[in-house]
C-alpha cells in the first residue's frame, strides 16, 4: 500500500527546517519502502503556502523547499471515477450530519483511489472517510 501524503505533514516539515530528503527519510523510517506521493489538491494547497507568505524572505525558502518535494514525490490527480466516489462519501455523510471539508474528503478519495493511505497530522477529518487508512505523523 502506498501512501498520500497530506498537506500538513509537509508544511510541518518546512516549518521544522528539513530538507526534502529528511522529510521523506522520515515517514520511511515509519512506514517502510512504501511508494510516496501526493494528491493534486494537496499540490494546490502548499503552492498557496508559497504565495500567501508575508514577504520574499517566507517565499523563497518555502518555494526552493517545495520545489525539492514536487521533484521528489509524484501527485496523483482528481479522475472522474475519483470525484464520483468523492462526491457519493460527501453526500452519504452529510446526510448523517457529517461534513468532511472538501480537500480532505478529496485527498483522502485520491488516497483510496489508488489503493493508498493518507499521512497526515490531522487525523480527524480523515478518519471521516469510510475505508481509509490513515498514518498519524
Amino acid at each position: 500500500m502506498g501512501l498520500i501524503l497530506d498537506s500538513s505533514v509537509v508544511v510541518a516539515a518546512e516549518r521544522k527546517g528539513l530538507s526534502a530528503a529528511e522529510l521523506l527519510y522520515s515517514i520511511r523510517v515509519i512506514v517502510g519502502p512504501e511508494t510516496i506521493a501526493l494528491s493534486t489538491v494537496s499540490v494546490m494547497e502548499l503552492e498557496y503556502g508559497i504565495w500567501r507568505a508575508r514577504d520574499a524572505a517566507q517565499a523563497e525558502p518555502r518555494r526552493r523547499f517545495l520545489g525539492d518535494v514536487f521533484a521528489a514525490v509524484p501527485a496523483y490527480p482528481l479522475t472522474f471515477d475519483i470525484a464520483r466516489r468523492a462526491g457519493r462519501i460527501d453526500g452519504e455523510s452529510r446526510q448523517k450530519g457529517i461534513t468532511i471539508p472538501f480537500q480532505d474528503l478529496v485527498i483522502g478519495v485520491t488516497a483510496l483511489g489508488f489503493g493508498y493511505a493518507v499521512a497526515t497530522g490531522n487525523i480527524r477529518h480523515f478518519q471521516l472517510i469510510p475505508g481509509l487508512t490513515v498514518v498519524p505523523l
